[in-house]
């Protein structure tokens, strides 16, 4: 293939914006797993969190992002994701977007958990779905950009030291390279790496891995987030119960019908998500029954035409959301670290960036603030596509962050392995696919312990270590094992518990030992 000026991997808001801010600047080649509107973008039910309302500000949404974020946001690029949010959600209204309208015409704000005032815009509850169409249309009327569907990407290619393009497997499985003078990874998350989880299939943590295997840093892998509230029943699939119900009344109540989350947090349902999830688990131990949501006290109508895709999804397996308790119980949801990044996209390797999901800026710190995921991926998206058309350079280590090198933040070695950085390997075990996400649900889920954790690390880490991978279903499978194993390591070395990472040997923050970024790397990366 020709070479282009700039590759984006990744059909999401994140790279999508940026194949936008590029196009102007040269030949943009935007590489995707699926169908293009196949991504975590198109999921996303709840909203976009901006400061819109008259009772709102930039440094009101940004106290209450570092509020759930549990002590470990990086405030400078909180405050580049609040400030530079609503210009870039108001150039999404001038491109068309259809957010619902409040009587005065306004965009209507819904509020969700761990927000202090109504701020998430939304289009009914397939927010993520009209973003990604807006995007899309745009995207498909650039002359400079060009799109290939069905891609496996597989390496970065690495050259003096700098990441110069990508190879790849097409549709019909053939191998392809493609060179780039910048490459942007906008993949998304790794929520398939888990048994249960609200993620699309495509959700495999392909960028984090592609990243790792280039040399480039990753950051703060062991904070998954789990959201608490997917469908819970036997048969189906766990489809996603979008907390912007809570925001609007829905609660929360054990098998004798109690409403139970002020018992475990002063804000209730609409306490920081990482909170949520652990006390529907509980409640469900202790009551020895399922936990689930109802919306019954509230209007029937209003209920459907707020939620139509989840009424539907409700309907398909049985259930009236407005009406009848709906069974819930967390999955795996998002992932707060990723490829360590400065605030432009930089990644330690020149040439490659990163941006969305994929991305660790420290943004969310150990636990994101509901819906600022669109409003990450738009932002960074733009950003990026800024320092893509400037001299490569390599972002440097930020101030707040400590490459993992042996000192005592080292968790010990299990049975004797290398607990350098480097230990995150090129050929970690031969478990298939369905194997790694039970060994990473069971053992480093939600409720996590170092031995669980030393279990998942052997076991993603055998000794019959699978050949160097030739085929598309190959690297598929080693993917996924690198990305498991590299969170797996990070979650044993973390002993306590913060956001989404809870360790029950190590049940309490410990802000004197681990309020640090913890950054994994190979060699001198």
């Amino acid at each position: 293939m020709h070479p282009v000026d700039f590759l984006v991997v990744g059909g999401g808001v994140a790279g999508l914006r940026a194949a936008i801010g590029l196009a102007a600047s040269g030949r943009v080649l935007v590489l995707t797993k699926a169908e293009p509107a196949e991504s975590n973008t198109g999921y996303a039910q709840g909203g976009i969190a901006a400061a819109f309302g008259d009772d709102d500000t930039p440094a009101l949404h940004a106290a209450d992002t570092v509020r759930a974020g549990d002590g470990l946001c990086d405030e400078s690029a909180v405050a580049v994701l609040v400030e530079e949010g609503p210009p870039d959600v108001r150039e999404l209204l001038a491109w068309g977007a259809r957010f619902d309208l409040g009587a005065d015409g306004r965009p209507a704000l819904g509020r969700e958990a761990a927000h202090s005032v109504r701020r998430v815009l939304h289009a009914g509850d397939a927010t993520g779905r009209e973003i990604g169409r807006v995007l899309w249309e745009r995207v498909s009327g650039l002359a400079t950009a060009e799109t290939i569907d069905h891609v496996l990407a597989t390496e970065i290619i690495v050259e003096d030291g700098r990441a110069r393009g990508l190879r790849y497997f097409d549709a019909a499985g053939a191998s392809h390279e493609v060179r780039a003078g910048a490459t942007l990874l906008a993949t998304g998350g790794a929520g398939r790496v888990f048994r249960e989880t609200t993620n699309p299939a495509v959700a495999t943590g392909d960028g984090i891995a592609l990243a790792i295997h280039a040399g480039a840093r990753v950051a703060d892998l062991e904070f998954v987030q789990f959201h608490p509230t997917a469908l819970n029943l036997a048969g189906a699939p766990r489809f996603l119960i979008s907390e912007a119900l809570r925001g609007e009344g829905a609660r929360l109540v054990n098998g004798r019908g109690d409403a139970f989350m002020l018992r475990r947090h002063p804000d209730g349902d609409l306490a920081p998500r990482d909170v949520v999830a652990r006390g529907i688990v509980r409640e469900s131990e202790e009551t020895g029954a399922p936990v689930f949501l109802t919306l019954a006290h509230l209007d029937a109508g209003y209920v459907r035409a707020r939620f139509p895709t989840i009424a539907a999804m409700c309907a398909q397996v049985g259930l009236d959301l407005a009406r009848d308790p709906i069974p819930v119980g967390p999955a795996a949801h998002y992932m707060m670290g990723g490829v360590d990044t400065d605030e432009w996209g930089r990644t330690s390797l020149p040439g490659l960036f990163a941006a969305g999901e994929v991305a660790c800026t420290g943004v969310h710190g150990a636990n994101r603030l509901a819906s600022n995921s669109l409003l990450e991926g738009l932002v960074f998206g733009a950003r990026a596509a800024v320092a893509m058309q400037q001299p490569a350079r390599g972002a440097a280590l930020k101030a707040d962050r400590i490459i993992a090198d042996g000192s005592s933040l080292i968790a010990p070695a299990v049975d004797g392995g290398d607990d350098r950085p480097d230990a995150i390997r090129h050929q970690p075990s031969a478990l298939d696919s369905e194997a790694v996400r039970d060994v990473m649900w069971r053992n480093a889920g939600l409720f996590r312990s170092r031995e669980g954790l030393t279990d998942a690390v052997h076991a993603l880490d055998g000794a019959g270590a699978a050949a160097p991978p030739a085929t598309a279903d190959e690297w598929r499978q080693h993917n996924l094992r690198t990305v498991a194993y590299a969170i797996a390591r990070a979650a044993l070395r973390r002993e306590e518990s913060r956001g989404g990472h809870f360790r029950a040997d190590f049940p309490r923050r410990d802000d004197a030992r681990w309020q640090v970024h913890i950054v994994d790397a190979r060699g001198d990366a």
